[in-house]
């Protein structure tokens, strides 16, 4: 694919807990055929390498991706084989980046995940990264975003804040794990969420069983 032809999907990762989360989402896009343009905030990698034990370096930053991919839910490397060709990683202090500009063709921006202080900045177009910048980009231009918060109690201020991205367009999906599809692994659970986010996004997998109305399906099987 050459680069004139090629209209990726931003994906923002931001300081929360929750990095498989991300990495789930990468794999399904990749899966699907599609492009992206990763952006990984300062605090994220400090996430990262506290949940993985990776650390992500922009000089070394697609050998740490291909590296993070790999790995399960679970913590076990090489659970995974993922080419990260079509990936293009944006330095988070870069705002002369190409998401940071409406002029940039993307598809949209997948905030996973998103912490309380990430919402906050982009609800209030603080732009102070280029995390927070390119999805207040994502917002005027009116593609689509979504926003994957990960935190738990949310206090009034967040609530706000995430009324906030609702009423200007944003697709608001607390990673919430859900039973019915038969989750056996921890893996199954991180899929869940971020097949939720691939469906806001419209790209499609086979990350989870889907409900199809019959109750107790995903104990017998079906």
């Amino acid at each position: 694919m050459t680069d004139g032809k090629r209209t990726p999907w931003v994906v923002g990762v931001s300081g929360a807990s929750g990095t498989p989360y991300a990495a789930a989402v990468l794999r399904g896009l990749l899966a699907a055929g599609e492009s992206v343009d990763l952006v990984v905030s300062r605090a994220s990698r400090l996430t990262l390498l506290d949940e993985t034990g990776i650390a992500f370096r922009d000089a070394h930053w697609r050998e740490d991706l291909a590296q993070w991919l790999a790995r399960g839910a679970d913590g076990k490397p090489d659970t995974f084989d993922v080419a990260v060709g079509d990936v293009r990683h944006w330095g988070a202090g870069d705002l002369a980046a190409g998401p940071s500009s409406g002029s940039y063709a993307v598809k949209g921006m997948l905030i996973v995940p998103a912490s309380t202080a990430c919402v906050a900045g982009v609800a209030l177009g603080l732009s102070k990264d280029l995390l927070q910048r390119a999805a207040s980009v994502t917002l005027k231009e009116r593609r689509r975003l979504v926003v994957a918060v990960r935190e738990t109690p949310l206090n009034g201020q967040t609530l706000k804040h995430l009324v906030a991205l609702d009423e200007a367009g944003a697709v608001v999906l607390p990673a919430s794990p859900a039973f019915y599809a038969g989750a056996t692994h921890i893996q199954d659970l991180v899929d869940f969420v971020a097949g939720r986010v691939l469906d806001a996004a419209g790209v499609p997998h086979r990350l989870y069983r889907r409900w199809e109305g019959e109750l107790g399906s995903s104990r017998l099987g079906g």
